[in-house]
């Protein structure tokens, strides 16, 4: 781990620890200065204060979440939740609209739990900080439910505690920063992070316990009615349900950034309950009381239920705790006031209880090398030795980007999913009792706007131009809709100007089911039966709605969605057999055109090397990876791949190739052309990410270029590097020196992907090496040579590898052949260098070494040469 992450998480672990005590102190003195007459600090202040908190710590969590800090993720996501709950609850509260001690005490529950088994964790891995922290959080919020019974009782208890972490937080976390401020030169005593040793588990999501957290406190909330702990679901208790809702939106954000797409589906759907419940209990606030559609949460059963069935393959343990959902959802559809009901808070009682098992369980296994025995791997181990069916191993090709260059995993499954919740929830009918008297806006808005905007974040992030386009899309649709007909925005106006909205949303879908034609069959038949459901809006828009269209049409649009999200799901974790998407209508080259024609093989086999040699031998013209972007190659004794790779590019004229070597030993039968300062450069350079313009001459013929050699560099000078990279390496052994351009069309940007390869240059190359993303998108440093002979050196671009070390390189060349030759001292000529500002921008400076008519090679990384 190199320094600079080193800083970096200091400083985050420093501004959470920080945020702690911030908040400590300010909980503090809130109880140490509450009498009976009334608080030091007004609840909306204390509210306000606390909400910015929160984000403080929230931001140092999500920063911390990468970095497989599991303990430290879950202290300080679940502190920022229980302050960003009771933040709400004070405004609330001061406001007048709630009551404290019946707001308070469901959520302090159920962070005091969730708090001490952090704390017990803690304790088990000798984190001594995180662990008093915890308990002493939790001890806090068990003393502060005692001080809503009682005043007498528990506030200065409740006081004590946050002094206890006011103190050990502010000499942690300002030694932490002082540490991170001065590069470790000034430790305090006992500050220092331990570094643990890397754990087996193959889990890496940290947020899960955070998840489990947020459940727990739902759970919490919604079974105190039934355990009489208060004596009704008041308004003031939505601050804690809606919390959990957002904090599980992020955790399913993140999860996709851990690459984990059960879990993040998981906590997608749990998202969704939270937002309901918390909704429901708002419209009792203003009088309603909302019932339940049956087909909406019986839906969301069968989804809960494929769902723990495929999380079987993460543990056993995992999939009955879901089945608790599949229950609560089953519940909710037997009984029309849903979330009000015995039974189903009694099903919340039981969740609580799982939820706190499991979030016990799965910190500890996070951070132990014991292991509670969760019955883990246990599918793997079933079908080793089927045929039949055969799990996908977890590979970084599974989800890596497209055309984009974040690492998320794929966000399909619970894109699809929230089709199928928001078509079945617009097909329960409004009725009488108008449109808020049945529970139908949170279930469309929820999963239909914010979760699919979610997803096509995602999508975005990854280059999946078409699905990222349409989750977008139907997630602003399914919003419009919702709170239109259903949030009582809509009432009984029909009229031209809906009708007009509505058809510019037709329109675009459109162009999505045009775009679906070349993507496959299961995109266009779930764009294409959402152009149904646009109809069905239009015609109920203009007063023409036939009987049972719409609810026909959902029906159709949800059974179309639940079908790619099953084939989405199994695909993911099947390698064999596959569920068919069906090919594309329409196939162009570009990203996977050209498959079938052009071998793309991995580029870490010898044997796949070995197989784009010999395409080149036999004048092919290939893509491979590089210690910066990807490029394109051609053997230099093949001089008619030579001039087609030359002609792929567009309008490539006057960009010139350039050559490159595998080692100095391919240019040994002509050294004696070569300016001997200019062959100690090159070898003590390289290997490296520096490219050297030198003069072109007769040591070009050795390579067997023939007439294409005027296609590389240009007629002065050419461009020559020795790469730092294995697989080119390898190659040129196999192959010998190559003529290299930019795998991109003239004028566009670097391509840094191979799956960007298949987009950009289509069936236009022979085969493809493919690594995933490219270490480095910075191009290589361009240093002109051409006036070495006189002891000078230029840069035509400061790249990757620095400046100030060439120079040195060039300045201990130059000693060695200054020995007895006083009057060849190194004086490099500054004024040809580039100035800063044009290094940054790319920008290349012709300078006097170059003639006026002398066009630059391109160097493969960048253009702009």
């Amino acid at each position: 781990m190199d320094m600079a992450q080193v800083d970096s998480e200091s400083l985050h672990f420093s501004v959470g620890i920080l945020a702690i005590s911030g908040g400590s102190l300010l909980l503090l003195v809130k109880d140490y200065g509450q009498t009976a007459d009334g608080d030091l600090i007004p609840n909306t202040a204390l509210g306000v204060l606390l909400l910015i908190i929160t984000a403080l710590l929230a931001y140092s969590g999500v920063q911390r979440s990468l970095s497989h800090s599991p303990l430290y993720v879950s202290l300080s996501l679940t502190i920022s939740a229980l302050w960003c709950g009771s933040g709400l609850v004070h405004i609330l509260v001061g406001q007048g609209v709630a009551e404290i001690r019946n707001a308070l005490v469901p959520g302090l529950a159920a962070f005091t739990l969730a708090l001490l088994s952090i704390g017990t964790v803690g304790v088990f891995r000798k984190e001594v900080v995180l662990s008093v922290i915890a308990f002493a959080i939790s001890l806090a919020c068990a003393h502060q439910i005692a001080g809503l019974y009682s005043l007498t009782f528990g506030q200065g208890a409740t006081a004590a505690n946050y002094l206890l972490v006011c103190f050990i937080g502010a000499y942690f976390g300002c030694g932490r920063l002082l540490s991170c401020i001065t590069k470790g030169h000034v430790q305090l005593p006992g500050t220092k992070l331990q570094r643990k040793g890397e754990l087996t588990s193959v889990e890496q999501n940290d947020l899960t316990p955070v998840g489990l957290a947020m459940n727990l406190l739902s759970a919490s909330v919604l079974a105190c009615r039934l355990l009489s702990v208060v004596p009704e679901l008041s308004a003031g208790l939505v601050s804690w349900l809606w919390t959990a809702g957002v904090f599980q939106l992020a955790v399913c954000l993140l999860s996709y950034r851990a690459m984990d797409t059960l879990m993040a589906t998981f906590y997608g759907f749990t998202a969704v309950l939270k937002f309901a419940e918390g909704y429901s209990l708002l419209l009792g606030h203003f009088g309603y009381v909302p019932y339940s559609p049956v087909p909406f949460p019986t839906v969301f059963a069968v989804l809960f239920f494929v769902l723990a069935l495929f999380s079987i393959q993460k543990s056993i343990a995992d999939c009955l705790y879901q089945l608790f959902y599949v229950a609560y959802c089953i519940s909710i559809a037997a009984q029309p006031r849903g979330f009000f009901q015995g039974g189903t808070q009694g099903v919340q009682a039981a969740i609580f209880v799982a939820s706190a098992i499991m979030m016990l369980v799965t910190l500890h296994n996070k951070v132990s090398s014991w292991r509670v025995p969760t019955g883990e791997g246990l599918l793997k181990t079933l079908l080793v030795h089927t045929s039949w069916l055969t799990l996908r191993p977890h590979n970084k090709e599974l989800h890596a980007p497209h055309l984009g260059y974040s690492r998320y995993a794929d966000a399909e499954v619970l894109g699809h999913a929230s089709s199928v919740l928001a078509a079945f929830a617009i097909a329960a009918t409004v009725g009488s009792s108008g449109p808020l008297g049945v529970l139908v806006l949170p279930w469309a808005v929820v999963p239909g706007g914010l979760l699919q905007l979610l997803c096509g974040s995602v999508a975005f992030a990854r280059g999946k131009t078409l699905e990222s386009t349409a989750f977008i899309f139907y997630g602003i649709m399914w919003t419009v809709w919702g709170l239109t007909r259903y949030g009582g925005l809509y009432g009984s106006t029909r009229g031209f100007n809906l009708a007009v909205g509505i058809i510019c949303f037709m329109l675009f879908n459109c162009l999505v089911t045009a775009g679906a034609l070349f993507l496959n069959k299961a995109w266009f038949a779930s764009s294409f039966t959402f152009q149904l459901i646009l109809i069905s809006f239009l015609l109920d828009a203009v007063g023409a709605l036939p009987y049972g269209y719409d609810i026909g049409v959902a029906i159709i649009f949800g059974l179309v969605s639940f079908y790619c999200f099953l084939a989405s799901l199994f695909n993911s974790s099947f390698e064999t057999p596959q569920l068919p998407l069906g090919e594309p209508f329409i196939k162009l080259s570009g990203f996977g055109g050209g498959r079938d024609s052009c071998p793309h093989l991995p580029a870490r086999k010898a044997s796949s090397v070995q197989q784009i040699a010999d395409i080149m031998m036999r004048g092919g013209i290939c893509a491979i990876p590089t210690d910066t972007v990807y490029v394109l190659v051609a053997a230099c004794n093949q001089p008619e791949a030579v001039q087609k790779a030359y002609n792929t590019k567009l309008q490539a004229q006057d960009r010139p190739m350039s050559l490159w070597i595998s080692s100095l030993k391919q240019l040994e039968p002509s050294r004696h052309l070569i300016n001997p300062v200019l062959w100690d450069f090159m070898e003590a350079a390289w290997p490296s990410s520096i490219s050297m313009v030198i003069p072109r001459g007769p040591w070009m013929d050795i390579f067997g270029l023939g007439d294409s050699a005027k296609y590389i560099g240009t007629p002065q000078s050419i461009a020559i590097r020795n790469p730092d990279c294995a697989v080119a390496t390898h190659l040129m052994d196999l192959v010998g020196p190559i003529a290299v351009t930019s795998a991109n069309p003239t004028g566009e940007a670097d391509t840094t992907h191979h799956n960007q390869v298949y987009a950009k240059l289509g069936e236009k190359v022979n085969g493809v090496l493919c690594d995933g993303p490219s270490p480095e998108n910075i191009a290589s440093t361009v240093v002109d040579c051409t006036k070495i002979e006189s002891g000078k050196i230029g840069f035509f671009r400061v790249g990757v590898f620095p400046k100030s070390k060439v120079l040195q390189i060039f300045e201990e060349v130059q000693k060695r052949h200054s020995v007895g030759q006083d009057n060849l001292s190194f004086q490099p000529d500054l004024s040809e260098h580039i100035e800063e500002g044009q290094h940054e921008t790319g920008t290349v400076t012709q300078q006097e070494t170059v003639s006026q008519n002398e066009q630059i090679p391109e160097n493969e990384e960048d253009e702009s040469l």
